[in-house]
Formats: structure tokens, C-alpha cells, sequence
């Protein structure tokens, strides 16, 4: 019997059309392609930007007629609207942000009922980069002699930095050393910014020779040039590194192996993981069907690490997907029915 041909009612084909049409739009003519720093790729950037809300509404209020608002980014936010129950499903960077959130640290007042459902892998660190010839030898060496730094870093440069965890991090570790990014422009420093590690304007910043610092996570897309232009990344080790322990986040390091002219590994903080975020009281079956979104699409969604989406890295909890937050029991069920789960996540 030949297989019958499928139709989704009216309502569903116009609502999946309008979703894959959306996403085909970031591979037309309003993209275009740029190089991505040193990191040896091509990135695309697009017009329509990146910011997505999509609301879903079931039709009819009949039972099991489900709602979804579903958003990609943001900060302190974006997780306190899942927890209020705003939303239902969060996107975002890096994992250490849903860690802060899930257990009240940081930036949380108090601890917020969210689960995860994935942690996409995204191997990244947080690095402070500063040129040899200013004599710094540490975090502290900055506070201590209030150095008036020229400093290029990420957007969002206002406290308390709700808005973006790069940033946030990057005050928390100057915090942690007796300074903050404020004290930088209050001995005379500057702050320029741009959106992304790896844009140009960054690379300009290394090599025209104005940045005497760099402060950012994406590491890969401008580490080369830094080297190459004298810069020294500054170890984030010690008492500093304890407090951001304490926050959520992971110990890490930047690996001479993986940067040429890296003279040996620098002690950091992790910075890794796009998990995807739901509160705690979503009811199993749509916490389980969004797994199984994943199978479905696990060929078109594109990945951080340049590899082919694996669903077993996704709850791997290793070095490029960390997760720290449990996973939520309909997740859970779908993996665990896949064979997909490992010792620290059964």
C-alpha cells in the first residue's frame, strides 16, 4: 500500500511554513558572509539581526491544547520571565547564566525554578589579554597600580550588566580583585565595545595598536591576532577564581595546544554551553516533544563546535556542553528512552 500523502490542517501549514520560511531568510541576500577573526571560519551576519520570539497558541481551549512563547537570548531577564512563567523555552549563553539563575547566585536574588532540556555544545572561556609591554603580571597587578587601561570589550557596558553575561563576568572578575570595569574609566582608561568577539572592529583594536587589554569570552576568533601582536592572556586563578566558583561558574584553561604561541596552559573560567532553558512545571509530554524536536531537525540545526548535532553530547555534560541544572523529567524520559544518557546524568 503506497504511503499516504500528508497534509497539516490549514492553520498548521501556514504556522510551520511561516517558521521554516523565517529561518531560510538568515541564507538570503540580507545575510553576508565575513571572516571570523582568526579562528579560520566564515560567520554569517544578518539585517534581521538575531532576536527571536515566537509565540505559538493553541486554537482551541479544549484539553491538552498547548501555548508556547519561545526566545532566543538575553541575560537575567530573559531567565526570570521562564521562571515567572513568561515564557516557556529559553535559548541561551553561555550554561553558567542558567546555573546562576537555577541556584539564586550572582545576579539572582533567589533561586529560580527552571530545568533544562539540552546543552548545546559551544567550547569557550573567558580570557583578560593584556600586551607585555604594559609590565602586568595579574588581575590584581590592574587594581593594585589603577591602571588607566585602554580596553576593548563587549556591549552593554553600564552596571549592573542584567542585559549580557559577557560583560557581567567580566565585572565580577574585576570585582573579585578589588576593581570593576567603572574604577578602569575612573583612573583615566576607556572602554570601547563591539557586539561580537570576533568583528573586525576588534581586530583593528588589536592591531593598530590602541587596546592595551582584552577582555572577552569567544576566544578562538581573536586570540591568534592578540599573540601575534604581544599580548599575554593574565591567569584567573587563586581567590579570583573562587569567587567565581561560588557564582556557578567552572575552572578552565586556555590550552598552548590549542593557540599558537600560547607559551604555556593560563588558568581561567569556562564560559561554555548554550542550554535550552523551561520551567520546572512544564508538563512532561512538551518537555519531551521539544526533545523530540531535536531528533527531528538535529540535521539542520547548526552547532558551535562545527560538528554534526550529536543528541548524546547534549546531555554529555562534559567540557563544550556543561550542566549544572537538572535535566527536566520529560527530558529526561526521551534521553533515557534513546540510550542517550551517561553515569552523571542518569
Amino acid at each position: 500500500m503506497a504511503d499516504t500523502q500528508r497534509r497539516y490542517n490549514a492553520g498548521v501549514q501556514r504556522a510551520k511554513g511561516l517558521l521554516e520560511i523565517a529561518s531560510a531568510l538568515y541564507d538570503t541576500s540580507l545575510s553576508n558572509v565575513a571572516s571570523r577573526g582568526t579562528a579560520g571560519v566564515t560567520q554569517v551576519d544578518s539585517r534581521m539581526g538575531s532576536r527571536v520570539n515566537i509565540q505559538v497558541k493553541a486554537s482551541n481551549t479544549r484539553a491538552g491544547g498547548v501555548d508556547l512563547m519561545l526566545t532566543a537570548g538575553g541575560f537575567v531577564d530573559a531567565l526570570q520571565a521562564v521562571g515567572r512563567g513568561e515564557l516557556s523555552l529559553l535559548w541561551i549563553n553561555p550554561s553558567v547564566a542558567l546555573t546562576m539563575a537555577y541556584r539564586g547566585t550572582g545576579p539572582f536574588k533567589q533561586a529560580l525554578p527552571l530545568r533544562a532540556i539540552a546543552v548545546f555544545p559551544s567550547p569557550d572561556s573567558m580570557a583578560f589579554a593584556v600586551r607585555r609591554s604594559s609590565g602586568i603580571t595579574s588581575i590584581k597587578d590592574i587594581v593594585a597600580r589603577k591602571l588607566p587601561l585602554k580596553v576593548s570589550t563587549r556591549e552593554a557596558i553600564l552596571p549592573p550588566f542584567h542585559g549580557d553575561c559577557t560583560m557581567y563576568a567580566v565585572d565580577a572578575i574585576l570585582r573579585a580583585a578589588g576593581g570593576s570595569l567603572k574604577s578602569i574609566q575612573d583612573w583615566g582608561g576607556e572602554l570601547r565595545t563591539v557586539p561580537r568577539p570576533s568583528d573586525e572592529v576588534r581586530m583593528d583594536h588589536i592591531n593598530s595598536g590602541w587596546a592595551d587589554a582584552v577582555f572577552d569570552e569567544g576566544v578562538p576568533s581573536w586570540a591568534n591576532d592578540a599573540i601575534a601582536n604581544d599580548f599575554e592572556f593574565l591567569p584567573i586563578d587563586g581567590a579570583i577564581q573562587e569567587e567565581m566558583l561560588a557564582l556557578g561558574f567552572r575552572a578552565s584553561f586556555l590550552r598552548k595546544a590549542e593557540f599558537h604561541g600560547l607559551e604555556a596552559d593560563v588558568p581561567t573560567i569556562d564560559f561554555s554551553g548554550w542550554p535550552l532553558v523551561v520551567h520546572s512545571d512544564m508538563h512532561d509530554d512538551v518537555a519531551h516533544a521539544l526533545c523530540e524536536t531535536l531528533e527531528l531537525r538535529q540535521d539542520a540545526i547548526p552547532t558551535d563546535n562545527f560538528l554534526p548535532l550529536d543528541l548524546r553530547q547534549l546531555v554529555a555534560d562534559d567540557s563544550e556542553s556543561p550542566l549544572d541544572v537538572p535535566l527536566h523529567p520529560g527530558a529526561k524520559r526521551f534521553y533515557s528512552e534513546r540510550g542517550l544518557l551517561n553515569l552523571r546524568t542518569q
